[in-house]
């Protein structure tokens, strides 16, 4: 039972954890008065915001029903174990999409407002929580309260990006966005510097909807900072299904990662040299443009036994290029890292709750295979560039981070943890916010 409810990276893996399931959102099963409470989605989050080591999970997959969808205003409102990939099927065909979605479709509506989940599209909407109207939030005290900007409105800010530790999400009202397709059409750019990738970021925010870049983690010298620069807007026509494809899948655990510094350095090279031209015109279904990595059952497996952290932060424009190239400098040294990198700016629209991530500047996301203290040392040494340049972590994404660096990343923290609720408690609340259960 244990075993199943881990985080998708891996690491760290934890065993001492109470599991009872939520099927009624009207009846929750009893919080646990002898050990910390905390709602459980889909396992998405990559490092331990979603564990409780010592304490009960609330699996929350059980409460997966549309509640209400008004076609004509684009509002739904379902239940908080309901997936991402769930509402897309159901109003995708209808006209409809997602404001912002993050990197995987199959993901709980609780979880992307517990961790106010972004996409490539923050610089014109926002987060994900930007676009969450109002929610029902089940308390220990007993109570059950409607949240709102208007209706308990420190609480609502408190749960946006919350982690967690104010309570259950048991439902939600979402405002969608309308759509004439499943489609993006844009253009694929070739960039060979930092530079170039900050000329075509500022250039395409009003005209592009979506922009994102990859980027060659081992680059080095005059290559540093070469990538990929995908930029987009939803077409106006074609359909919603997806072509098919056959099913990817990865079988099984190698018994060591096969991500390593001679893999990866061929996969980066291969990838970034395969488009010839400096511009390629491209049309997507919005789930390789989206969900990419959603195409492969089980991906986290190629990291091996160990698994792997995924470290993303964001650092304020002002500072970021250099802080950016001083951050690709020691990946590059290190020989660390691994093809699933993403770069992007983050626009100036304000999020909603009080411990969200994104601010504006620049974001770094990537992967790296769990190798022990080398890999913990050198996320030390990236800790340091981003607090230098006044930046912050993501806790969705976080192993490791410490409380010093926690609270110094998000300013709303004392107010926040006056809304946590005692009853309950996360792996990452006990390393980071103090006296947490």
């Amino acid at each position: 039972m244990t075993d199943e409810f881990q985080s998708w990276g891996r690491y760290p893996r934890v065993g001492d954890q109470h599991v009872v399931r939520a099927r009624d959102r009207h009846a929750l099963p009893p919080f646990d008065a002898g050990r910390p409470n905390l709602a459980y989605g889909n396992g998405r989050s990559y490092g331990d915001v979603c564990l409780n080591e010592g304490g009960t999970l609330i699996a929350m997959r059980g409460l997966n029903r549309f509640i209400a969808f008004d076609e004509e205003a684009g509002e739904l409102v379902c239940e908080a174990g309901v997936l991402l990939a769930d509402i897309l099927d159901l109003v995708g065909p209808r006209g409809w999409f997602l404001p912002a979605a993050p990197g995987t479709k199959f993901v709980t509506v609780g979880g992307v407002i517990a961790n106010d989940v972004h996409g490539k599209n923050h610089h014109r909407v926002g987060t994900f929580g930007a676009n969450v109207l109002a929610f029902s939030l089940s308390r220990s005290d007993g109570s059950h309260l409607h949240c709102s900007q208007t209706e308990n409105p420190e609480l609502f800010a408190a749960t946006i990006g919350g982690l967690g530790l104010t309570g259950v999400i048991t439902q939600a009202r979402l405002k969608l966005r309308p759509v004439k397709s499943g489609y993006f059409e844009g253009e694929q750019i070739k960039f060979r510097t930092l530079d170039e990738f900050f000329a075509l970021a500022e250039e395409s925010e009003d005209p592009y909807e979506y922009t994102a870049a990859w980027i060659d983690c081992l680059a080095e010298g005059e290559t540093l900072g070469r990538g990929l620069f995908m930029r987009a807007n939803h077409a106006e026509t074609g359909g919603f299904e997806a072509p098919r494809s056959l099913p990817l899948a990865m079988p099984a655990t190698p018994p060591l990662s096969l991500v390593n510094r001679l893999s990866l350095g061929v996969f980066n090279t291969l990838y970034y040299e395969r488009q010839r031209t400096a511009v390629v015109v491209r049309r997507w279904h919005y789930n390789p443009y989206l969900f990419p990595l959603d195409t492969i059952a089980d991906w986290n497996r190629v990291y091996g036994p160990k698994g792997f952290v995924q470290y993303q932060c964001v650092v304020p424009m002002a500072d970021a290029r250099d802080a950016s190239h001083a951050l690709l400098t020691e990946i590059s040294r290190s020989g660390q890292g691994s093809p699933l990198v993403v770069f992007k700016t983050f626009g100036d629209v304000v999020s909603p709750g009080m411990l969200s991530f994104p601010m504006k500047g620049a974001t770094l996301a990537l992967d790296f295979p769990m190798a022990g203290g080398k890999t913990l040392s050198l996320l030390d040494r990236l800790d340091r560039i981003v607090a230098e340049a006044g930046g912050r972590l993501y806790p969705a994404k976080d192993a490791r981070m410490t409380g010093d660096m926690f609270e110094k990343g998000y300013p709303a923290f004392g107010q926040f943890v006056k809304h946590v609720d005692p009853a309950f408690g996360s792996s990452f609340g006990r390393r980071v916010l103090r006296g947490q259960r």
